[in-house]
């Protein structure tokens, strides 16, 4: 069975909006600029695009421009598959 190509282009997009955050999230904290609110938000962002990266891996560019909010919700959510490693 021949495994669904990955979209690199999307995985890498993802990637760079987490490290963005996190790196923004290890600046404030190092000025100590940060609350404990700000640094969840943060690092909820951070883990929204991980997960995406990982959830959406195979998805077509034209079919990630179109998500529903529903789509945006569940693939926002930590890999079910990744609870079993």
């Amino acid at each position: 069975m021949k495994r669904p190509r990955h979209n690199w282009e999307i995985v890498a997009s993802n990637l760079a909006e987490a490290r963005e955050e996190i790196v923004c999230l290890e600046r404030l904290i190092a000025e100590r600029r940060i609350s404990a609110e700000e640094f969840e938000i943060g690092l909820r962002h951070a883990f929204h695009h991980l997960n995406f990266a990982w959830n959406i891996r195979h998805l077509p560019t034209k079919r990630y421009a179109n998500l529903t909010h529903e789509e945006f919700e569940t693939w926002g959510r930590h890999p079910e598959e990744m609870n079993q490693i």
